[in-house]
């Protein structure tokens, strides 16, 4: 069937792609069961508690409206963890208390209200759970204070703040969790303090445990050296990933065990994530690669590693391991995350968990590439790039395909090739998409990632529009009607580009940063209120430049219709700064759309939203590009 671009008739509708957001995160076992976290999107965006057991039967373990979530840097991190019997301890999202929990009982609180915590471990032979807390000491996001603490399992502590035991001493502004040496005498933890941010670098501290932790020193790391993850191995070694060489390697008691320019580790957004994990036998599973990643057993004595078999082609950073059995979470272009095991002793990965279901015809789903393109200067741009696809379908033989140039948060992250059917919900209908993994990006090295030093708002802006214009260049998408769209830092990204260059016909901007002075003095949360200090430089020293690259302060220069998608109860990216950002766009008769969601924070996670996100998107598509997509309600635009 020929029919124009954009018009292309698909199965994969607003509701479907809602119902695939998110996936299995924060996975560990409880005996000899794997238990894991999963998003429940149609339950008010909840994330429950999921249940492997020995028969093989998944099990969902809390009803709503329990919601198994950290707020610990706002980012959260790993927000259970368990002991047999089973006994599992949870943060619960609404109150950030921490609760026990046993099949069968009702969960009871351990904590007061009005602290946070992260990364629990169940210590049975103490009687304690062993966490990050978090207690804020006035109304600033910065009056703050993180330690490692101890909390009873015997709940005397849920009304009693002075029940909670301080382990260390505070003298970090950010704390992990900490892991505890096999034979009970040490701890190792990682530790930084502002201006830096965890990939810029941070401290592996060691302590003996004597109750408390005491003689705490630094054994690795520094400003200059971002080690991402510790543990101990089982003969009492200690394992960590730096990139001191400029790659994110594993070292053993400093000596390095396997060196390669690729990435053994990766950004700490949150804490818990893992890349690595000891097993008895000595080996040490690891998710590694360079841009994507694969899940590997790695030999310690001879560096080398084994990979698992499988379709999977991405791996999330978190693991387990227990005796031989290796837990992850793995997704590919043709498959959503879910849960994996690899059974190191028969050398099989399979999946036991949140199993990759077809709801549509995988005919639909894209077939992406992953490129390499040359931006300014001649540095390399990795991208992926997603052409429109339809199993019955093609656009007549003159016309060009529409694009939309995908900028991911972050900045420091990157986007995984993977299975989304946000991306097919596009490309199903005659739309292109290229994500752009722009200098700053993660997994192509510590340069690479270093590019965006000081160059936020320019290299991020120069790379997306260098990618667009090369599809434009070599035939593959329409000059005239490419987009740009992004959220959190992609939002900075695509309201920037708007700001600065004349290469797209318009923009989706989602829980964005658009006024930098605003936001590096006060509007945004402690984890990340001096982030800009790398990214765009010193405010006190060089203050015209956050002025300067701000999209809000230059709302004359926009001229491309766009859509702006925030969520009122975001305390990373506030509406503040949407709101100021429109009032300056007031009577310059740029036609816009402004649409806000009670309930969400950072990130949408709730079906309805997501729903009303993604056809207002393609709406404005629709109009700025002429396209002429069914059954999807027209987004008015204000102007």
């Amino acid at each position: 069937m020929e029919l124009a671009y954009g018009s292309w008739p698909s199965p994969i509708d607003a509701a479907l792609a809602a119902a695939h957001d998110g996936h299995p995160e924060y996975v560990g076992f409880v005996g000899d069961e794997a238990w894991w976290t999963e998003p429940r999107p149609t339950e008010g965006g909840r994330r429950t508690l999921v249940r492997r057991r020995a028969d093989g039967t998944e099990e969902s373990m809390l009803p709503p409206p329990w919601n198994v979530r950290s707020r610990v840097i706002e980012y959260g991190g790993q927000p259970w963890a368990g002991a047999a019997g089973p006994l599992v301890v949870f943060v619960n999202f609404a109150d950030q208390r921490l609760y026990r929990y046993e099949p069968g009982a009702e969960p009871r609180p351990l904590t007061p209200a009005g602290l946070r915590w992260a990364e629990p471990q169940v210590r049975l032979d103490v009687g304690e759970v062993w966490c990050v807390m978090e207690e804020f000491t006035g109304d600033a996001p910065t009056d703050v204070r993180r330690v490692l603490a101890a909390v009873p399992l015997d709940g005397s502590a849920a009304e009693d703040r002075g029940a909670v035991r301080e382990l260390s001493d505070g003298r970090h502004r950010f704390v992990t969790g900490p892991r505890i040496s096999p034979d009970g005498r040490r701890a190792a933890w990682l530790a930084w303090d502002h201006p830096r941010m965890p990939w810029d670098g941070t401290e592996l501290v060691v302590a003996a445990v004597d109750g408390v932790f005491r003689a705490a020193r630094t054994v690795a790391g520094g400003p200059e050296e971002s080690i991402a993850q510790a543990d101990w191995a089982p003969d009492g070694s200690l394992l960590y990933a730096s990139d001191r060489t400029g790659w994110w390697n594993l070292y053993r008691d400093g000596v390095p065990l396997c060196p390669r320019e690729e990435e053994f580790g990766g950004p700490l957004w949150k804490l818990g994530h893992r890349w690595f994990a000891p097993l008895e036998s000595g080996l040490i599973a690891v998710v590694h690669g360079r841009g994507a990643t694969a899940l590997g057993v790695l030999d310690p004595e001879t560096g080398e590693v084994v990979d698992a078999a499988g379709p999977w082609t991405e791996f999330a950073p978190t693991l387990a391991a227990h005796g031989e059995r290796i837990v992850a979470v793995g997704a590919s272009p043709r498959t959503a995350y879910e849960v994996v095991e690899l059974d190191t002793r028969m050398g099989r990965a399979r999946v036991i968990g949140a199993p990759h279901e077809d709801s549509v015809d995988p005919a639909y789903y894209p077939e992406p590439q992953i490129r390499t393109f040359t931006g300014p200067a001649g540095r390399e741009i990795h991208a992926h790039i997603y052409p429109p696809h339809h199993p019955a379908c093609v656009a007549p033989g003159d016309e060009l395909p529409p694009y939309v140039v995908w900028a991911h948060g972050g900045p420091t992250s990157r986007a995984p090739l993977v299975l989304d059917l946000a991306i097919a919900y596009f490309t199903s209908r005659g739309i292109g998409v290229a994500e752009v993994n722009y200098g700053g990006s993660t997994g192509y090295g510590r340069e690479y990632r270093e590019r965006l030093r000081e160059q936020w708002g320019v290299v991020d802006v120069e790379d997306c529009a260098a990618v667009a214009l090369a599809l434009a260049d070599e035939g593959t998408a329409d000059r005239d009607r490419l987009a740009v769209r992004g959220g959190s830092a992609g939002g900075w990204t695509s309201a920037a580009s708007l700001a600065t260059t004349d290469v797209y016909a318009c923009g989706t901007i989602v829980y964005p940063i658009l006024d930098l002075t605003g936001w590096g003095s006060g509007e945004t949360h402690d984890f990340e209120s001096q982030y800009l200090e790398s990214l765009v430089g010193p405010l006190a020293e060089v203050p015209a430049r956050y002025v300067e690259r701000s999209p809000a302060e230059h709302a004359d220069r926009i001229t491309a219709p766009f859509l702006l998608l925030q969520g009122l109860d975001d305390v990373i990216c506030p509406p503040a700064q949407c709101e100021r950002f429109l009032a300056r766009m007031e009577g310059r008769r740029v036609p816009h759309a402004y649409l806000t969601f009670e309930g969400e924070g950072h990130g949408f996670r709730r079906a309805d939203t997501m729903i009303r996100a993604l056809e207002a998107e393609l709406s404005l598509y629709a109009q700025a590009f002429g396209l002429y997509p069914s059954g999807i309600r027209t987004l008015e635009l204000t102007k």
